[in-house]
C-alpha cells in the first residue's frame, strides 16, 4: 500500500452568511468527493425550500444532521485529497452555538479558511474569529475573498476588502504582507478547485492549491497521550465510542488510559479496545487524527464530552486553581476580580472564577504596566489566576501547549482568551 500523505485539519470559519458551507460544499463537488446525483438531489431540495443556490450549503448541513443523529462515527469531517495532503475538513457552523462549535474546530484545526464576502466585507465577528484561532494556536490561516461574482469579479473591491482585513490580521499579531488571500466564488465555483477567468487580473492560488501551500504540520506525537472527547455514541454491536481528535502522542491497541476527570473527578481506568478512522480499523492513531474508539472498562455512564482520555502512565492533571495569561477581547463593561464565566477548554465547558488579576502585561513585549490590576477592559492582557468551579483537566503551555489554551465565554461571546502557565493540581 502506497504510504498515505500526511494528514492536515483544516477548518473554515466565517461570518454567518460569508458563503462558508458554499465554499466547502464546491470543494467536495469540485474534487469528486460529492456525486453529481447527490447535488442533483440537494438541488432539488434545496429549490423545494426555496433556496436556490443553498445545494453546496446543504452538502455539510445534511453532514451534521446525519451526525447529530449519530448515524455513522465521523460524518463531520470529509476527507479530501490533495497533490500533497489528506485534508480533514472541518466544518465550523454558523449560526446556532456557533462560536461554542467554532472553538472546538479550531481547537482540533492546522490550517484555517477565513472566509469573507466581498459585497459585505469585514463584520463584527470577524475579529472575535481570528482571535480565536490564535488563542488556538492555529497558525496557519489564509483569506477567502467569497462571493466575487456578487461585485462582477472586480479588483477594486478584492483589494478594499484585502485591505481591511489586513488591518484585522494585524491588529492579532498577524502579518498580512505573508497571508495568503484567495479571490473566489463559492457559488459559482471560481478558483475553488479550478482556476478561474473571470479574473484574469488574479494570479494567486485556487482553494484547492493554497491547502498545498501550508506548511506540513508538525505532530507533537512525542508527548504524552492525549485525546479530548468530543463526542459519545452508542454504537450496536461495539459499544460505547468516544470520538474525537488525538491531541498529542500515540493511541495503541491495548494502551491502559485513564478517562479523566470522569464522573468522579478521580478519573476511570480502561484499555483501548478499538480504534477506528473513516471506518477503518487501526492498530494506533497519532497526534492529528480523529477517531472513534472503545475502552474496555469504560461505559456510557463513565465518560462524556469534555472528558480527557490520557495515558495511564503520564495522566494529565484535573486542577485546584491555575495561574493563565490572558487578553480580553470582548467584554460588555470590565472584567473583575469575582467574576465567573465559562471556560471553553480543549472540548470542555467549566465554570471558572477569576478569583485574583495579578498583573496587566504589555501584550506586544510581555512586560508588566500595572500589578494588581482593579480591572481589565478590552484589548488588555493580564497574568490572572483562576479557580474552576467544577473538575477541569489543564496543563501547562511548556509542558503540553495543546492542552493550555482556552476561550472565555458569556452570554453568547468570547469574552476572553489565553494560555495556562501554572497549576494547582485538586488533592485526590
Amino acid at each position: 500500500m502506497a504510504k498515505e500523505k500526511p494528514n492536515m485539519n483544516a477548518v473554515f470559519v466565517g461570518h454567518v452568511d460569508a458563503g462558508k458551507s458554499t465554499v466547502v460544499g464546491r470543494l467536495l463537488l469540485d474534487t469528486g468527493n460529492v456525486s453529481e446525483q447527490q447535488m442533483a438531489k440537494l438541488r432539488q431540495e434545496a429549490e423545494k425550500h426555496g433556496k436556490i443556490g443553498f445545494e453546496f450549503a446543504y452538502v455539510m448541513d445534511k453532514i451534521r444532521e446525519e451526525r447529530e443523529r449519530g448515524v455513522t462515527i465521523d460524518l463531520s469531517y470529509k476527507k479530501l485529497l490533495t497533490q500533497k495532503y489528506q485534508i480533514t475538513i472541518i466544518d465550523a457552523p454558523g449560526h446556532r452555538d456557533f462560536v461554542k462549535n467554532m472553538i472546538t474546530g479550531a481547537s482540533q484545526a492546522d490550517a484555517a479558511f477565513l472566509v469573507i464576502a466581498a459585497p459585505a466585507g469585514v463584520q463584527p465577528q470577524t475579529t472575535e474569529h481570528l482571535w480565536l484561532l490564535r488563542t488556538m494556536g492555529v497558525k496557519n490561516i489564509a483569506v477567502a475573498i467569497n462571493k466575487m461574482d456578487a461585485v462582477e469579479y472586480s479588483e477594486e473591491k478584492f483589494k478594499k476588502v484585502k485591505e481591511e482585513v489586513g488591518k484585522l490580521l494585524q491588529g492579532v499579531g498577524i502579518n498580512p504582507e505573508v497571508t495568503p488571500f484567495v479571490a473566489c466564488s463559492g457559488l459559482k465555483g471560481e478558483n475553488i478547485a479550478k482556476k478561474s477567468d473571470k479574473m484574469p487580473w488574479y494570479k494567486g492560488p485556487t482553494i484547492v492549491e493554497q491547502f498545498d501551500q501550508f506548511p506540513e504540520p508538525k505532530l507533537p506525537t512525542d508527548l504524552p497521550m492525549r485525546m479530548p472527547v468530543q463526542d459519545v455514541y452508542e454504537i450496536t454491536g461495539i459499544g460505547t465510542v468516544p470520538v474525537g481528535k488525538v491531541e498529542t502522542g500515540i493511541m495503541t491497541l491495548g494502551q491502559k488510559v485513564v478517562v479523566l476527570p470522569g464522573r468522579t473527578g478521580k478519573g476511570i481506568e480502561g484499555e483501548i479496545r478499538t480504534i477506528e478512522m473513516h471506518h477503518e480499523s487501526l492498530k494506533e492513531a497519532i497526534a492529528g487524527d480523529n477517531v472513534g474508539i472503545n475502552i474496555r472498562g469504560v461505559g456510557k455512564k463513565d465518560i462524556a464530552r469534555g472528558d480527557v482520555i490520557c495515558e495511564a502512565s503520564r495522566p494529565s492533571s484535573v486542577v485546584e486553581e491555575f495561574i493563565a495569561t490572558i487578553t480580553v477581547i470582548n467584554h460588555q463593561t470590565v472584567l473583575a476580580k469575582g467574576y465567573t464565566p465559562v471556560f471553553h477548554v480543549h472540548t470542555a465547558q467549566v465554570p471558572c472564577q477569576f478569583v485574583e488579576l495579578i498583573e496587566q502585561i504589555d501584550p506586544r513585549t510581555g512586560e508588566v504596566i500595572k500589578k494588581n490590576p482593579d480591572f481589565l477592559k478590552n484589548g488588555d492582557s493580564a497574568k490572572v489566576r483562576i479557580k474552576p468551579q467544577g473538575n477541569l483537566c489543564l496543563e501547562i503551555q511548556k509542558d503540553n501547549p495543546h492542552m493550555s489554551r482556552f476561550a472565555v465565554r458569556d452570554a453568547g461571546q468570547t469574552v476572553a482568551a489565553g494560555i495556562c502557565n501554572e497549576i494547582v493540581k485538586k488533592k485526590n
